[in-house]
């Protein structure tokens, strides 16, 4: 369905509850924020499902949104998730139970009993708000997390994935009087000091290949450790090895606790489509940034990502 679809169909129902997926990032957090936010405006019932992943920066924008442990949902809802497989463990429950999935991933898997896929859109926040604009409401509260959603998936205006229709979406949102400035040094401005110095480790471990074109940075539990860095100092961390001149195509490889090395691949689309690496290694995304997971320690996933790029690079298309 539409947008104006997905906003008649959310004004026909009522007592939601809004799920969010794994490692949750802005764009899912701010939009699962902001709708809750719009819904309540319309007088529903909305909550959204609590996300044990979530840092303590994007959690703050769920703060009176969550919901309870006896709240049982008539209606549910998926932001920016493209495959149930994302989910988060405790909304595994509601697999095959999901009645609206609001999405902008190309590999999205039409889980729900209905979708609102717009994959041109470098942000699910771009579609949360063009369905707000449907639905009549909009003000600060709505649009402070919609704007975190849209200016985090697109690195804050800088990405490739932006579009004119990006930029709309902000204007419009900045409009609402929200403290975009604020946003954008909490968001892109702001680091730890363990997050400088993890950096600067990556710097001194990451590889390169392909002429320098492209890079891999391997982030074992043991260089977090040692550059004194938590999970919330890893947030985003993919986006780092490209502004690495001359690099084209990146890989960033997050060691996890049991046996698992996590792969964001970050890409000049038109010269190499990350969805396709991905998807060879069981993952998927977008043209530009996609993941996926590799069971094993961070050298085997190392391989295994770098197999996975020079098939792709060796096909005649990246469509």
């Amino acid at each position: 369905m539409d947008c104006r679809e997905a906003a008649a169909f959310l004004a026909a129902h009522d007592n939601y509850l809004i799920l969010t997926h794994k490692r949750p990032d802005g764009d899912t957090i701010g939009c699962a924020a902001g709708l809750c936010r719009a819904l309540r405006k319309l007088g529903k019932t909305a909550f959204v499902l609590p996300n044990e992943d979530a840092t303590t920066l994007m959690a703050g924008y769920l703060g009176g949104l969550t919901a309870p442990e006896s709240y049982a949902p008539d209606t549910v809802v998926s932001t920016d998730v493209a495959t149930e497989n994302l989910l988060p463990p405790n909304a595994e429950v509601y697999k095959g139970r999901i009645d609206l999935a609001i999405d902008h991933h190309p590999s999205q898997e039409f889980f729900a009993r209905e979708t609102c896929l717009e994959a041109d859109k470098a942000a699910c926040g771009e579609i949360i708000w063009k369905i707000c604009t449907h639905l009549g409401v909009m003000d600060g509260e709505i649009a402070t997390p919609l704007y975190v959603a849209v200016a985090t998936d697109c690195g804050c205006f800088v990405y490739a994935n932006t579009t004119p229709h990006t930029h709309r979406a902000a204007a419009a949102l900045m409009e609402q009087g929200i403290p975009f400035q604020a946003l954008n040094k909490r968001h892109f401005r702001t680091k730890s000091m363990a997050r400088m110095k993890l950096e600067s480790l990556i710097i001194e471990h990451m590889h390169l290949y392909h002429q320098g074109t492209v890079a891999v940075a391997p982030i074992s539990l043991e260089l977090i450790a040692q550059a004194g860095a938590t999970s919330e100092d890893t947030d985003d961390i993919a986006a780092f090895l490209g502004q690495l001149q001359g690099v084209l195509h990146t890989a960033t490889i997050r060691e996890h606790e049991g046996g698992e090395c996590r792969v964001s691949v970050r890409t000049k689309a038109d010269e190499l489509n990350a969805t396709r690496v991905c998807e060879r290694l069981g993952g998927g995304g977008h043209r530009a940034a996609s993941g996926c997971t590799v069971k094993g320690t961070v050298e085997e996933a190392e391989r295994a990502i770098l197999a996975a790029i020079d098939a792709q690079l060796a096909e005649p298309t990246q469509d």
